[in-house]
């Protein structure tokens, strides 16, 4: 039933496919992964995000690779020429990592488990939906991907923002799908949107409040007067899969009901 021996060139798939009970299919992950901690413990890691191993991936034998974006697209080109079928997906919303649930559990044929993995995730959204939906004010939030330079606006992002009770303060951004699409020329059109919240996620480097506070004309942003600049660990929402869609978001709404209270 479906590929039997799959290399994950990205955390997402791992972490579905072990929610969904099909681990042991898994030959190989990208050493970025660290959900969950069993495959971080027992499967060979044999690939980055912009590079891999391919001599290591083609010694495990697979029959299947996973990977994500056109920022893997020369890693899905070698395996290809070399025999190896891929799938790339490209889902950057909230709605696209539901589907990307459905869509490899029926890959692996695990279509109910899928569907109802998928569904499950839904109804915890909604929960922290309604939950939103009862504040009395809805704050500005600004997320930040990287700091040299500025970068804003992932799509699922922004969409948990919303689910947990806020307003992206860069809602135009999530339209671009890369990085290099999405880079603030300068601070001048944050610090006019005053955002109440900073969140901060690195891309895998710690998050240094001190530093946003710092910055030349920020003084007067609410977020860095009233001091609500919160890291976000970057394993659960720079990913598009289930780690965003649980951790990363209730994260996020905890923080905005914390800001909330205050009010």
């Amino acid at each position: 039933m479906g590929p039997r021996r799959i290399v994950c060139l990205t955390e997402e798939p791992t972490e579905t496919l072990y929610a969904l009970g099909e681990q042991d299919r898994i030959v190989g992950i990208s050493g970025f992964t660290v959900r969950p901690t069993a495959a971080r413990r027992d499967k060979p890691k044999v690939s980055a995000f912009t590079s891999a191993k391919i001599e290591a991936i083609l010694a495990l034998n697979p029959d299947f690779a996973i990977g994500f974006s056109d920022i893997q697209a020369d890693i899905a080109a070698e395996l290809v020429r070399r025999g190896v079928e891929v799938w790339i997906s490209n889902h950057r919303s909230v709605e696209g990592i539901l589907d990307y649930i459905r869509r490899l559990g029926a890959l692996v044929g695990a279509d109910d488990r899928a569907n109802a993995y998928a569904d499950s995730l839904q109804r915890g959204l909604d929960v922290i939906a309604a939950d939103a939906a009862r504040l009395p004010q809805r704050p500005r939030v600004y997320f930040e991907e990287w700091d040299e330079p500025r970068i804003s606006g992932i799509q699922w992002v922004a969409e948990l923002v919303r689910i947990a009770g806020g307003d992206d303060i860069f809602p135009e951004r999530a339209r671009e799908s890369l990085a290099k699409h999405r880079i603030l020329a300068d601070d001048e059109e944050t610090i006019r949107r005053a955002p109440d919240i900073v969140l901060g996620s690195w891309c895998g480097k710690r998050f240094r409040p001190e530093r946003v506070a710092a910055r030349v004309g920020w003084e007067n942003v609410p977020a860095v007067r009233d001091n609500e600049l919160h890291e976000i660990k970057s394993p659960i929402i720079l990913q598009p899969g289930p780690a965003a869609l649980t951790d990363g978001v209730t994260e996020i709404a905890r923080i905005v009901q914390a800001w909330a209270a205050k009010r």
